[in-house]
């Protein structure tokens, strides 16, 4: 199902990138990074806003031309390092309720999150509605239980848990880690809360195969593996 929301999706895409300069709108895959969340919030067809929060003209132009809303500038206090995620996105809400707009949802989606799709979006939305949820999030299984992991103390590797050291695996509960790609929102808890939602959040479970943190030139050529990957499992499940 795919109706439009009275929803935003927010792309928070500041000009500044200490690890990897210009990594917002760096080229991946052809074309630049953060064209892959504005084109997926589109073709979603469920947000009535698709905007970028920028202090960059660069990032701001090129948003524009792929069809997103940059209807004003990030502010120096929020384009900082030590800004949060909530400090943006309440600016963002703030901004648009002086110009007299508000929504009842919002996504926030990274720029640098190539594997987000316009379907991942979809079921996120969708679940936030129809469970009158608060907050979902996309979260990827760790490959191996972190109950067995270890640490280096003095020279030595000592299992940080030694109650599990001698568990099977299958028998350890699942843990899951966020996938750093986008948060889905009731914007009026979140308001409430500023963003700390006491109800937490409900999950939705994405393959490790479409997870990757990009931090790094390393972290992007896995990146651009996964997304072949990824983009070939599409290709095959729409003829099959």
């Amino acid at each position: 199902m795919r109706t439009e929301l009275n929803a935003v999706a927010i792309i928070t895409a500041r000009g500044g990138s200490k690890r990897i300069p210009g990594k917002n709108i760096r080229e991946f895959m052809g074309k630049p990074m953060l064209l892959y969340g504005i084109e997926a919030a589109l073709q979603s067809g469920i947000f009535r806003e698709v905007m970028v929060s920028t202090d960059d003209e660069e990032i701001a132009r090129i948003a524009r031309d792929a069809g997103a809303a940059v209807p004003f500038m990030r502010s120096a206090e929020t384009s900082g390092d030590f800004a949060t995620t909530d400090d943006v996105l309440m600016e963002v809400l703030h901004n648009y309720e002086e110009r007299g707009e508000t929504f009842d949802y919002m996504a926030c989606i990274y720029p640098t999150a190539p594997f987000v799709t316009a379907d991942k979006l979809t079921a996120a939305m969708n679940l936030l509605v129809e469970k009158d949820a608060s907050g979902v999030m996309p979260v990827v299984r760790y490959s191996f239980p972190p109950q067995r992991g270890m640490a280096i103390r003095d020279g030595k590797l000592v299992y940080c848990y030694p109650e599990n050291a001698m568990k099977r695996s299958q028998d350890l509960e699942p843990v899951y880690h966020d996938s750093g790609q986008f948060y889905c929102y009731h914007v009026e808890r979140y308001l409430s809360c500023k963003g700390d939602l006491p109800d937490g959040y409900l999950p939705i479970v994405v393959p490790e195969t479409e997870v990757q943190d990009i931090d790094n030139p390393t972290d992007l050529e896995l990146a651009e593996m996964k997304f072949r990957m990824m983009r070939e499992n599409m290709s095959r499940r729409m003829t099959e």
